[in-house]
Parts: C-alpha cells; structure tokens; sequence
C-alpha cells in the first residue's frame, strides 16, 4: 500500500473551509486535519509521498448521477474508456451511466456487460442505472438493488422502446419496483401537439428557438407532478432528473433534511449556465432535452440550489458528433458533453457570486453520496474512499478543441476560459490526472448502494 500526504491544501468539506492535511493508505483515506494538528509530524515522516498543496483547494470528488458514455452500441461518439478519461480530468470521480445505448441495459445480461466493461477500461468508479420498458418487470424484480443507483424511466419521447406510457405498467413499477425510480419527465403528448401547432404556422424548417417552445414547461411540468402524484400515492421514491423550469421547483421542498425525502430533484449545469437568449450565439450547440428555458427559469434554479429545494447538481453529459447537432430543431441530436467542464463550470458560477464553494461541494459530492446511499464516497472522511481533487485556484483554463478529452471532439464551452483548473484528481488513492494527462492504467471502481 501507498501512503499519501497532500499538506497545506485549502480543505473543503461538509459545510466548512480550514487549511489541513489528508492522509491516505491504498484506496482509503486514514486521517484528515488541521495544519495546527501535532499529528502531522508523524504522518510526514510515515509517507511515501508529500503533495505540497500550498494555495491549492482539497475537494472530494465529484459524483456525477447522469451519464450518456454512448457504449455499448454508440461509441462514434463516445465510449467508457474515453469519456470516463475527460470525466477525471475535469474532477468527476464517479460516474452513473444511463440505459438509453444499443443494445439497451434492460435485461440483466445487458447490465452484466456494462459492468465488465467498465472493470476494463474505465478510469473512474463506476455504476449502472437499469431501463424500464412497457414490459420488463419481471427483470427489475431480480435486480441486486446494491449494485445498481436505481431504475431509469423515460416519461418522454426517448430512443426504442423506452418511453414508458402505460398507465398499468407505471402503476405497477412504482408499486412494486422497490427501489429509487429517476425520470426524464416531459410530456410526449404536449410535445407532439407543440409540433403540430408551430410546423402548421411556420413551416417544417424551424429553428433552435422553438425548441423551448416545443419542449416547454408545460410538457416539463405536466409530466413531472404525474410522477410526484405516483410516487405519493404510491409511497414510491422519486429522483426527477434534470428540472429544467421555475414551475417544477413547486413539486419539492426543503422544509425537510434530505434522508427523509421520498421525492427529490436534480439540475443539470447547463441549465444553471445557459438561458434561451443563448440560442442565437451557440445553436443546436445547446439543445439538450428538456431544453433551455428562459433567465427566470435558470434564475429560479440557481436559487432553489442555494435552498436546498433543488438536492444535486450533475451534467446529463450526452456527445454526439457535431454532424449530428446539424439541422432544424426537430432533426438535430439533443444532448452535448459536459463532464470535463461541470465543475470549473460551477466554480466561475462561485466566482460570479452565485454560489459558495461548501455549497457546489454538497450539491456535487456529499448530496449525490446521501442521496443514492453510496458506500464510503462524497465525503472527505477517515474511512471513505479517497476521491480527491485538487483545484489550481490561481490558474485559468481555456477550452480550447486540442484540450478535449471527448471522443466527439468538440464542447458547448469552446472559446470560454474558466477561471480555474484541475490539478489532480485521485480515485480511489491513486493520482489518475496529473493536470496534463490522464494515467489510462488506473482502473475505476464498480460502486456500491447500502439500501436500508
């Protein structure tokens, strides 16, 4: 085993900021203090290796709960090995990928591989949410519940067989199902009639400004208080994905800690970055499902993350190659890559005063961890896994096309300078990202749930 000393780091961690010391051995996080602390003498003396991170901030890493890695089936665009290399670069320790690829991860054996594939080739902790269908019950009935987050439901227009409609079926699912149920929430019925409504009065050729239009708070809101109605009535738990609208926020509270929450929220970073009057300057660039809503809405967001009505921020990170981007609104792909960038992105957002950084720390590390009742991570604790990223807070980093680690080669950010950078990232105790490259020898590992 290997013993690390990062030293004067600005730590932090669980609501406060101190400049301390962390100690590893192996994979696991010994002991963490104060520089003050008459233990540090010793530890310096027991290390194998000192890391001076004098001006440097001490993280723990990020866990990011909605992924699109693209394999099996997509990897043009993307892949474990690939998009996990960007994910560490940009601080993300922990990645949960979606079921949406080809084949989909609706059966066990589909799930099976993306586990073994992942063991091969990915560079950060990984795990699985399983995909449910019209008509695979019986599958989720025999899922492990402590490997996987939960189960993923399409409650909107998705890929295959995955938009789950049926009324019997959502009611058994969320009866019976056991287990945390995250949804991508948009109402297909109000989409198809938004279509109907602005191809009849503008034509077939419209553009990303009708995107919001089509895909609009209503379709966002109708479908979302269906699955909180669910839920309650069904005394189910409940994680909406991506919350995208000011509207929604009325669907949660924070008049409650988390671990008594049955239903709880998410919002992905470019829905706090980006409003709809950012369409004429980026394009299909930033059409993502749900879409960009309007300042107030992004404004409303960034509030209800400030208070606690709003549980994790994550990235949603889906590539495609820019080919595929092109097109009127109805035809380009939705989605872009986002996990090399989430957390510089969060922390100009602290820099611009919008938050502070014990809170994109909580909302990015600790809530993700609680929420999903992870074993030993989010946290910087003496027995937790180490998942540690170190932060160059005097340093920029400019997004440039040769930086990017994406397989899709390209990012919503490119042209923008973030005012800081990753410095390392550490997974599991082994320094992975250096700053400059990644190490494609360390292997991730498979994450774990304690269900209660």
């Amino acid at each position: 085993m290997s013993k690390l000393l990062i030293q004067n780091a600005r730590i932090t961690n669980e609501g406060r900021s101190f400049e301390g010391y962390v100690f590893t051995d192996g994979a696991f996080i010994l002991s963490v203090g104060e520089m003050c602390d008459g233990q540090l003498a010793v530890l310096q003396q027991e290390a194998d290796r000192i890391v001076n991170a004098k001006g440097k901030w001490l993280l723990p890493g990020v866990i990011d709960d909605q992924v699109h890695f693209r394999e099996p089936g997509l990897t043009h665009k993307g892949d474990i090995a690939s998009e996990s290399r960007a994910a560490v670069a940009g601080g993300v320790t922990t990645f949960m990928d979606m079921p949406n690829t080809k084949p989909q991860t609706t059966t066990l054996p589909e799930l099976e591989w993306k586990f073994r594939r992942a063991s091969e080739t990915s560079v950060a902790n990984y795990s699985f949410f399983f995909g449910g269908t019209n008509d695979n019950l019986d599958e989720i009935c025999k899922l492990d519940r402590s490997r996987i987050p939960g189960l993923k439901l399409f409650l909107g227009s998705s890929t295959g067989n995955m938009l789950v409609d049926n009324k019997d079926t959502l009611e058994r699912v969320f009866s019976e199902a056991g287990m945390l149920i995250a949804v991508h929430a948009e109402k297909e019925e109000i989409i198809r009639k938004n279509i109907a409504y602005y191809t009849s009065q503008f034509g077939e050729d419209l553009d990303i400004h009708f995107h919001s239009k089509i895909r609009s708070e209503e379709a966002c809101y109708a479908s979302s208080s269906e699955a909180v109605e669910l839920a309650t009535r069904l005394g189910s738990r409940l994680h909406i994905l991506h919350l995208s609208t000011a509207k929604e926020l009325s669907l949660l509270t924070n008049a409650i800690p988390l671990h008594e929450k049955k239903i709880t929220g998410e919002v992905c970073v470019h829905h706090l970055w980006f409003h709809d009057g950012d369409y004429a300057k980026y394009g299909n660039r930033i059409k993502w499902n749900p879409s960009i809503k309007t300042e107030k809405d992004r404004d409303a967001l960034r509030a209800a993350v400030n208070d606690d009505i709003i549980d994790i921020v994550a990235t949603d990170h889906a590539p495609h190659l820019l080919a595929e981007k092109e097109g009127n609104c109805l035809k380009a792909s939705s989605g872009g890559p986002l996990v090399q960038h989430s957390l510089l992105a969060m922390l100009d957002l602290v820099s611009a005063g919008c938050f502070t950084l014990e809170k994109v720390v909580d909302k990015m590390a600790h809530m993700p961890a609680d929420l999903f009742h992870i074993d030993r991570r989010g946290y910087i604790r003496p027995g937790y896994y180490a998942d540690l990223v170190l932060i160059d807070a005097e340093k920029d980093t400019p997004v440039t096309k040769d930086s990017l680690l994406y397989k899709c080669g390209w990012s919503p950010f490119e042209g923008h300078t973030f005012k800081h950078a990753i410095a390392q990232t550490y997974v599991n105790g082994t320094l992975v990202y250096d700053g400059q490259k990644v190490d494609d020898v360390v292997h991730g590992m498979e994450v774990h749930y304690l269900y209660h």
